[in-house]
């Protein structure tokens, strides 16, 4: 066997055991919705800065997963299924269904819940996308209702209960 060859052999022997070159796990990331709890909207309607926030935090989940090596899949093109079936949080898991017609294995679904102006809870589930077992779940409770606090929260969910200890089976990267 050539030197070549040999190096060719241990290569391909050390892709398979780090699983370097399989495909990506596909996610499906649903954009955090705002539960307010707190009456200020029923008041003053919805603030334009929490709509900015919810944005704000589902782009920064997709991105910190793209990080940690899943395939994003594209919803824009159910958009139309996906507006009409939120508030994800009351649909009885309908989003399963528009998570796999996206080719999706998993997904991750997320509410934020303002109890007041101080106090916020942002939660997540990630969710198998065909048999819709919560394989992961996170909360975490912030305070003050800024963009900071909020990515804050999100880095932390991430860190400590998405990826941490690291996802194994069906739901790897």
């Amino acid at each position: 066997m050539s030197a070549l060859a040999r190096i060719g052999a241990v290569l391909g022997a050390f892709l398979c055991l780090t699983g370097a070159g399989a495909a990506a796990t596909r996610v499906a990331v649903f954009d955090f919705e705002l539960f307010d709890t707190s009456g200020e909207a029923s008041l003053n309607g919805p603030k334009p800065e929490e709509a900015h926030r919810l944005a704000l935090i589902s782009a920064d989940l997709r991105e910190r997963l793209t990080k940690a090596g899943y395939e994003l899949v594209d919803l824009a093109s159910r958009k139309a299924e996906i507006e009409e079936a939120s508030p994800l949080r009351n649909c009885n898991s309908c989003e399963l269904a528009i998570a796999r017609a996206a080719g999706a294995q998993i997904e991750v679904i997320g509410l934020v819940q303002k109890v007041s102006n101080l106090i916020l809870n942002i939660n997540f589930q990630l969710r198998d996308a065909e048999s819709g077992a919560v394989l992961r779940a996170g909360s975490v409770d912030i305070r003050n209702n800024t963009d900071e606090s909020w990515l804050r929260g999100v880095s932390y969910l991430v860190r400590n209960r998405l990826l941490d200890p690291p996802l194994t089976g069906k739901a790897a990267p």
